[in-house]
């Protein structure tokens, strides 16, 4: 995006006082004008101005502007500058909030990265970038879903892939042979090969997925996806597995268990999580493979979508906002440094 200083260089005939109007009249228009910081202040700063770096409230003074015109703000406590959309996934971005909001759409619209970013105008390698940024973001908001009233719960499986360019990586080290052709399981059943994912649903549409462990799932793992998640006097339907009972037991969460071929039990039934199986298979078969790495992510974005309600303008609306006005700082090498199989 040009700068104002670019702008006034290709105006010519001006006088000095002629160029400092209309200097301020392009600063007034950008800082009043839709944008990023503007979206990001109204929710940050509605208590009052906070430092993203140490947290100090009402020791801030604005610090001039930047040539493109956003705002520069400096804490008295720590003696450092910033902008509205620091520490946020916008920040160091030179797109404009329009550019994001189409991004989202793609994303609601569940385009692959190539596509997305032909559509934006952007590299398909920062359309990758945006979209781990995003779900990142949104992660910290899902870790403080709830579920309540009749909950179905099942576990639903993903072969390990550690799909990537990891020849130039210093710190990945493949844990088994590539499988350059072939199916990606060898092994007949339930494996190490795979990835558990415990997944709950409740009857008010709120859902839960998360990679919990490989092969089997275990009392353990249940307690690590499920505790703190579950509201008091909910009751847990599942099929006839001994994890569940141990895990309900310690809880003291009521279960109703349907014996094996049984589909119904009054009015309780596994019937949405098988559904929520099905969904969740077709959006991942979508990208044609999910490296493990980022599965959660992948289950994260399933669920936002399923659960996203009105018009696509509302729906991009809310979500942008959530995305970036959280609170996190996402450095681009670090999103290729995760565990190849990140266990809760």
């Amino acid at each position: 995006m040009a700068t104002i200083e670019d702008i006034l260089l290709l105006v010519e005939g001006l006088t000095p006082f002629e160029k400092d109007e209309l200097r301020a009249k392009l600063m007034e228009n950008r800082i009043t004008a839709p944008s990023i910081e503007k979206l990001v202040s109204e929710d940050r700063f509605s208590g009052g101005l906070v430092c993203p770096h140490c947290g100090c409230l009402g020791h801030i003074v604005r610090n001039g502007h930047r040539s493109d015109g956003r705002q520069r703000y400096k804490c008295r406590d720590c003696e450092k500058s910033f902008l509205a959309a620091t520490n946020s996934i916008a920040s160091g971005t030179r797109k404009e909030l329009k550019v994001w909001k189409l991004y989202m759409e793609c994303m609601i619209n569940k385009l692959p990265i190539r596509k997305t970013a032909e559509i934006c105008g952007i590299h398909r390698n920062t359309a990758f970038i945006w979209r781990h940024k995003i779900l990142d973001a949104l992660q910290k908001v899902a870790n403080q879903t709830n579920l309540r009233g009749i909950i179905e719960a099942d576990e639903t499986f993903f072969p390990l892939s550690f799909k990537g360019n990891h020849k130039h990586s210093s710190t990945f080290k493949m844990p088994r042979m590539a499988h350059k052709r072939g199916k990606a399981i060898s092994t007949r059943g339930i494996s190490k090969e795979q990835v558990c994912v415990p997944c709950a649903i409740d009857r008010t549409g709120n859902s839960l997925s998360r990679i919990a462990t490989l092969g089997r799932v275990r009392t353990k793992d249940l307690h690590k996806i499920y505790d703190g998640k579950i509201i008091d006097k909910s009751v847990f339907c599942t099929d006839k597995m001994n994890s569940y009972v141990r895990f309900a037991k310690s809880n003291g969460i009521e279960l109703v268990q349907l014996k094996t071929g049984k589909s119904k039990k009054g009015i309780y039934h596994i019937q949405h999580i098988n559904a929520y199986h099905s969904k969740l298979k077709a959006f991942i078969r979508i990208f044609k493979g999910v490296a493990t790495k980022y599965l959660n992510n992948y289950l994260l974005w399933n669920n936002w979508i399923n659960s996203s309600y009105g018009t696509l303008r509302e729906r991009v609306d809310r979500i942008i906002k959530v995305a970036l006005t959280t609170r996190i700082t996402i450095k681009c090498a670090q999103l290729s440094c995760r565990p190849p199989v990140p266990l809760a």
